[in-house]
């Protein structure tokens, strides 16, 4: 079995007793899980990696089917793992712009993202831009609200690290949480302060709101006063049919939901890939 189908079916081998705690098969998992060689070889994404430790954390799979007591040493080794697989991402070479949601529903239970059982939208986030921070070299993170908070501008950087550790990111971002939700301000901003983007992300939950200015015309007048022609990606990680993207602008992409396959979907648009 490959590693991608061991931490898939972690609970399941828990829960038959498998893995008790001095069998070999325990030592087996712990050696799969925790080879960096093994996790490059099987291209495991740092949110698949994650998506396999909240899951297993909580003892019972999405539907309740299975049940299981979660054993200290797989945690561990899952959390260890999420770090290790930061080797497999290739970066995008693009100058990134990344806006995280800071409205209180982001960590409502409305925010659970429903293919990760567990995970709530601001940790997603959270995750995503630890990706961003350890595998690209021009990026800038920042916490988003709406106009009138931080200033005025509704949008400030956030004091994030590279080598902060996935708790600390998002301790981080909560001390910030805020109320509204205005996607337009990521390219406000940057075209107020001049800062040159190649693709702007935004994650939200499930609200998409602007003020008088709609985001596509805001990422619009960004290229004009910029003369750089970047890209817009907005992610709303609970799906809910939202529509920002103009349709016959090729350089922007709506991401409604989010799974362990979105990433690549994001860095492969934002590289030029797709």
């Amino acid at each position: 079995m490959g590693l991608t189908g061991i931490i898939r079916n972690l609970g399941s081998f828990t829960e038959k007793g498998i893995l008790d705690q001095h069998s070999d098969a325990m030592k087996f998992v712990l050696d799969r899980i925790l080879s960096a060689e093994g996790i490059k070889k099987a291209r495991v994404h740092p949110i698949q990696m994650l998506a396999a430790l909240v899951i297993y954390q909580q003892g019972h799979g999405a539907r309740g089917k299975l049940n299981w007591t979660p054993v200290g040493k797989i945690v561990d080794a899952l959390d260890e793992g999420f770090y290790l697989s930061f080797g497999n991402i290739e970066p995008t070479g693009a100058r990134m712009f990344l806006a995280l949601d800071l409205s209180a529903s982001m960590t409502w239970d409305t925010s659970l993202i429903q293919s990760i059982p567990g995970l709530h939208c601001r940790e997603a986030s959270a995750a995503m831009a630890m990706v961003t921070m350890r595998t690209e070299e021009d990026w800038g993170i920042y916490g988003f609200s709406s106009s009138g908070m931080y200033g005025g501008d509704g949008i400030s950087p956030l004091s994030l690290s590279p080598k902060m550790r996935l708790d600390a990111v998002i301790t981080s971002i909560q001390k910030m949480s805020a109320g509204g939700t205005q996607c337009e301000l990521p390219m406000v901003y940057a075209t107020k302060n001049k800062i040159k983007v190649d693709a702007f992300v935004v994650y939200t939950d499930n609200e998409t709101h602007h003020g008088e200015l709609h985001p596509f015309q805001a990422l619009q007048q960004y290229r004009q006063t910029m003369g750089i022609n970047a890209k817009l990606i907005v992610v709303g990680m609970v799906a809910n049919g939202f529509s920002i993207a103009d349709p016959d602008d090729m350089g922007m992409l709506d991401v409604c939901g989010f799974d362990v396959n979105a990433p690549s979907v994001i860095s492969d648009f934002a590289a030029g890939l797709i």
